[in-house]
């Protein structure tokens, strides 16, 4: 009886592992997302931002743009493939009249060179204009972290094809993050960013307020 019984509790045991291990990145973040929309209702046609946790950690977003009714759905940690593989659940049913991206600069610490960055981002552009092909969007550069400054070269590369790419596309603008956030003589600025020297702080988030807001826009 007790062999029989352990023999279960190791079945569950693996089930669930191989459960867990069956879920796609990020799928635990995205559903606490969706159980809080059930909970309070999100605006109606807000400005969405989405992407990886420069945008999540964004914690005062709603009342830096205060008149201009904002979301946040970054997901920390997001890559730009993550952000395709959820966009009917955090982009779409929102119903925006304005997407502020940023996202990618995770891809590449994980490999990706310029190329793949630039060809990932086409397919989400392309996966957005799908169900939205009117709606403006801002896209945010690849920031210069100093914790990733051994990639620097591969962001600036990656930066200006994304860039060259967007300049043919509808309703999209561009927001080049990357020279503000260095000194005049192109070195790294570790006072706008926290501990980790990775996200940013709250003169961080100054400078980019500062460049997204002009593109936004009000209802």
């Amino acid at each position: 009886m007790k062999k029989a019984m352990l023999l279960l509790l190791i079945s569950i045991t693996i089930l669930q592992v191989s459960q867990a291990q069956d879920k796609p990145p990020f799928w635990d973040d995205v559903q606490t997302i969706k159980h809080y929309d059930q909970m309070y209702a999100p605006p109606a046609n807000p400005i969405l931002f989405v992407g990886s946790s420069s945008i999540r950690k964004w914690e005062d977003m709603e009342r830096t743009f205060a008149s201009y009714d904002v979301m946040n759905r970054g997901i920390g940690g997001a890559k730009v493939n993550d952000i395709i593989f959820y966009l009917n659940d955090i982009v779409f049913p929102y119903h925006p009249r304005e997407i502020v991206l940023y996202v990618g600069e995770n891809d590449i610490p994980d490999g990706a060179t310029p190329d793949t960055v630039l060809e990932r981002t086409k397919k989400l552009i392309t996966g957005i204009r799908e169900r939205l092909p009117e709606t403006p969007i801002t896209y945010i550069s690849i920031k210069p972290s100093p914790s990733r400054d051994k990639y620097r070269q591969t962001v600036q590369d990656a930066n200006s094809l994304i860039k060259e790419y967007l300049e043919t596309q509808h309703k999209i603008t561009w927001v080049d993050v990357f020279t503000p956030m260095l000194t005049k003589d192109g070195n790294s600025r570790p006072e706008i960013f926290q501990s980790d020297m990775l996200h940013l702080n709250k003169d961080g988030y100054k400078i980019w307020k500062e460049l997204i807001q002009p593109t936004l826009i009000k209802k």
